[in-house]
């Protein structure tokens, strides 16, 4: 609106101007008046002249006057010039600062991605860390278990080690004593093929597997308590044998392989029960020679009790058999009686495979109440006293007639 009022004035101010020039020009041409000696026509045009320049000077002034940006650009141009050429230079370098920062944001956008990619992975990485930490604990706990564990074997293979250095130390005795014995087994050796030919012909005193002596041994014990018990089980064998062949040693010398005797003692020690030991002729004994013996072990206990019953059986007499059949009822009824208490657990004689005794007498006895009798009879065996492994058995036999 204001740059309408501003032509506005300016064209009536121009109109009013150039109607007064033209008014004093037409006066000055009527007039024929002239200035500076010029002609009439002269003098109206140098009027329209300074009517036209003081029209736009009027016109210049009133701008002037009335636009601030007219003046700037009447008088201030230059500057503005320079002005907008700072600007611009100033523009170009902002914008060339803008592009940098631009490039500057989308580098350190592009480091800001990276970082947060380090960070995740920081993370990711410290939670690994805390799992490893977690696994380590653990690892931890069980290294300490482990260590108190190899600590307490460490301590067990300590004792192991001492035990072992002292089973090395009787190793060692043991070597020695094994070399003895194999000078003496070179020995005996000669001897037995010299025995060889004895046996043939010799006075056989003893055959192989014959028990010379027996009796039990109490068994966890100290070793040199049970050795002693041994050595007293061989003197015994030895008076055996001395009153066998009807004089003393050393004709009816004892010897057994040492390590067999270490190895029986060593067991009886370690047993958490009594052991029945027996000394039996480890080959036929020919009068002359030294005895050769070996020891047969076996767990000890009470077989039968005092009373207890081992076994019955029914025969039929037929019209008083007399007394070969009785005889003959009396022996089998005997070794059905031997075959139970050897199942039963009573040891057998090695050679005659009994395990009881009985006398001649009893026997009589019996076969005296049978030869009489006639019909279905049963003989029932009952233990005489309390009777372990060692034997022997005694019995007490009963007669009945079977009930009809």
């Amino acid at each position: 609106m204001y740059g309408i009022v501003l032509i506005l004035v300016l064209v009536i101010t121009g109109g009013i101007i150039a109607v007064i020039g033209d008014r004093m020009g037409t006066k000055i041409g009527k007039k024929r008046l002239s200035l500076f000696g010029l002609r009439p026509r002269h003098t109206s045009t140098i009027v329209t002249i300074v009517t036209g320049v003081v029209i736009t000077t009027l016109t210049f002034f009133i701008l002037a006057a009335a636009s601030e940006n007219v003046r700037t650009a009447l008088f201030g141009m230059e500057k503005l010039n320079r002005s907008m050429q700072q600007t611009e230079e100033k523009l170009k370098s902002a914008s060339e600062d803008l592009t940098a920062a631009r490039a500057e944001q989308s580098r350190a956008d592009a480091a800001l991605a990276e970082l947060k990619d380090s960070v995740r992975s920081m993370e990711e990485e410290a939670e690994r860390l805390a799992a490893g930490n977690r696994a380590l604990a653990e690892q931890k706990d069980a290294l300490a278990r482990d260590n108190a564990a190899l600590d307490g074997m460490n301590r067990s293979l300590t004792a192991e080690n001492t035990a072992l250095d002292a089973a090395n130390e009787t190793l060692l005795a043991s070597n020695a004593q094994l070399a003895d014995d194999k000078a003496t087994l070179e020995k005996r050796t000669q001897e037995l093929r010299r025995g060889i030919e004895l046996i043939r012909e010799g006075d056989i005193v003893y055959r192989a597997g014959e028990v010379i002596a027996a009796g039990v041994i109490k068994g966890n014990r100290p070793e040199n308590e049970v050795r002693v018990d041994i050595n007293a089980l061989a003197q015994l064998a030895s008076r055996n044998v001395s009153a066998h062949l009807g004089k003393d040693l050393p004709d009816g010398e004892i010897w057994v392989y040492a390590p067999e005797v270490d190895d029986a003692v060593g067991r009886i020690a370690k047993a958490s029960h009594d052991m029945v030991v027996r000394i039996v002729a480890a080959s036929n004994l020919v009068r002359g020679e030294a005895v050769r013996a070996a020891l047969d072990l076996h767990p000890n206990s009470i077989v039968y009790r005092k009373g207890e019953f081992i076994i019955a059986q029914s025969y039929i007499l037929k019209n008083r058999g007399g007394k070969q059949a009785s005889e003959e009822i009396v022996m089998d009824f005997l070794k059905r009686v031997n075959a139970a208490a050897s199942a039963h657990g009573i040891l057998p004689d090695p050679i005659r495979g009994t395990v009881g005794v009985i006398d001649a007498q009893q026997i009589y006895d019996i076969v005296e109440k049978i030869e009489p009798l006639s019909g279905t009879i049963v003989l029932s065996a009952y233990a005489h006293d309390d009777t372990d492994a060692l034997g022997p058995l005694r019995l007490d036999i009963k007669i009945e007639r079977e009930s009809q």
